[in-house]
């Protein structure tokens, strides 16, 4: 059946095309990825980072917001996960409102395939003008006041440009460590897919807020209307 033949030859196409793009942010090659997957028993271990996290309330972060005038959000698998993209526009659009030049910054890994966070954020009707690359937002994230880490983790964790023994080792990430505050959304301490832990959680210039992440942005959204 050629029409099954031109579809099947046209999905293949795409799977090559979003391989190969995986494969450039990951800065990995195919074999790599293909062999030598993350976290995998009887690789080389990384270092287990060991600190105090500084766990903040809704209440916290509402002030560190609201006295910000530059706010980067940079989304991940946990935004698709709690559905929170709308909740995270309408607190990118208070920022905006109050003065702050907002940014939303995208890994091209981030979520479950290349484009994924791109998809969810269109869908809220983020301006496309707002969303940035890494390479774009990484050069100017000393001078950012405020990182917002929704749900990201593998993407954001410095391991992969300190650690050499770590699994994520060179891969390019979004160095949301730089800015003068780092809050993180997670739902627990948990490692992300790579099983790799994370030192951003115990830097000193970061924040915890634990909980749902909707219901998280949603709070601050209620603290700015309030």
């Amino acid at each position: 059946n050629n029409v099954l033949i031109v579809a099947g030859a046209l999905v293949g196409a795409s799977g090559i095309i979003l391989t190969q793009i995986m494969c450039k942010a990951m800065n990995r090659s195919l074999s790599n990825v293909l062999f030598s997957g993350f976290g995998a028993a009887g690789g080389s271990k990384s270092a287990s980072y060991q600190g105090e996290a500084k766990p903040i309330s809704a209440e916290d972060a509402f002030l560190i917001l609201e006295n910000a005038s530059s706010v980067v959000f940079v989304p991940g698998y946990g935004m698709a996960v709690a559905q929170a993209q709308h909740v995270v526009r309408e607190l990118g659009d208070l920022l905006a409102e109050n003065g702050c030049d907002v940014r939303y910054a995208i890994h091209p890994v981030a979520g479950r395939m290349p484009g994924h966070m791109n998809v969810l954020l269109a869908e809220a009707n983020v301006p496309y003008e707002q969303l940035v690359e890494p390479e774009d937002v990484n050069p100017t994230m000393e001078t950012v006041d405020v990182t917002v880490v929704i749900g990201a983790n593998d993407v954001v964790n410095p391991a992969a440009r300190e650690d050499k023994s770590s699994p994520l080792y060179g891969m390019p990430i979004i160095n949301v460590d730089k800015a003068k505050t780092c809050i993180v959304l997670k739902r627990s301490m948990k490692p992300g897919f790579a099983g790799v832990d994370n030192p951003l959680f115990f830097g000193e210039n970061t924040r915890m807020l634990f909980g749902d992440a909707k219901a998280s942005i949603s709070s601050l959204v209620a603290e700015f209307k309030g």
